[in-house]
């Protein structure tokens, strides 16, 4: 809102926004999208991968703006970042090209990490490759990586069982519209169970886990504004490149760390972009 303010599009002045939530339940999105074609909206800003496709599948003629996207040329949503073509065009994020380091930075936090489970969403395309580096990373660090899939909250707590009985020295949670949602709850069984966790942006680690690694999504959120603004002033999405985040950022939580009896070493902390005390 913030970034659409500073361009002069106030809501309720000169700007209507039309709000839908799936709240991570995937198979409601291509209703929502359906919906939002229906009223004729001018522009569609859709959050993730799953929210982008269900847009795409919906209208080739509204244009979308793309937000926390991994990779929109091999999810067949742009033709090229440089030309999209057709009528999607945003930004995309860099959680691909960040995935190996969480292993890095949970063995630096937690020296004798020997186990780390990762979960993730069944039903976003990505999580398989993203996994894959991960589990590369593992093999560098002497670090066993196993996955647990989840797409209901129901699974959320079972996967803690699951982890416990694995003894899983830490938790990496992938970038996923659904897991964010279930982020909070995620912090608080990761806390009773004593578990480091790896977050892919920094508002989990601020409602308590321990650490994150990757772009600021509420800055990469400010910066979809200025296509909104292209857009209505009669820019072609096709047209318009999309842009990659470039700026990565680590946040620790040195309260959580304190609450799982977790000394962070000074060198890693030196690393931080931020430190929440």
């Amino acid at each position: 809102m913030a970034g659409l303010r500073e361009l002069g599009l106030v809501e309720g002045k000169n700007l209507i926004i039309e709000y839908r939530w799936a709240e991570g339940k995937y198979e409601r999105l291509p209703g929502l999208a359906a919906e939002l074609v229906q009223m004729k909206v001018n522009v569609i800003v859709a959050g993730g991968g799953p929210a982008v496709q269900a847009a795409k599948e919906a209208t080739a003629s509204i244009p979308i703006v793309m937000v926390r996207v991994g990779d929109p040329v091999g999810s067949g949503f742009v033709a090229s970042l440089s030309r999209p073509g057709g009528n999607i065009t945003g930004l995309s994020n860099i959680i691909g090209e960040v995935a190996g380091k969480y292993v890095d930075l949970l063995r630096a936090a937690v020296p004798q990490l020997s186990r780390v489970t990762v979960l993730m969403n069944p039903n976003t395309p990505s999580h398989p490759e993203y996994l894959q580096r991960i589990q590369a990373a593992g093999k560098t660090n002497a670090v066993t990586v196993s996955s647990i899939q989840a797409s209901t909250a129901s699974q959320i707590e079972a996967a803690f069982d699951a982890m416990k009985q694995e003894r899983a020295g830490a938790l990496i949670v992938l970038a996923d519209p659904f897991l964010s949602s279930q982020a909070q709850r995620i912090v608080e069984l990761a806390a009773q169970h004593r578990l480091a966790t790896m977050f892919w942006t920094r508002r989990p680690v601020e409602a308590g886990g321990l650490m994150s690694y990757g772009q600021n999504n509420a800055e990469h959120h400010y910066r979809a504004a200025t296509y909104i603004d292209k857009i209505l002033k009669g820019a072609n999405p096709g047209d318009l490149p999309v842009e990659q985040a470039t700026k990565v950022e680590l946040v620790i939580n040195l309260k959580t760390a304190k609450a799982i009896k977790l000394t962070i070493p000074q060198q890693l902390l030196l690393q931080a972009d931020k430190v929440i005390e």
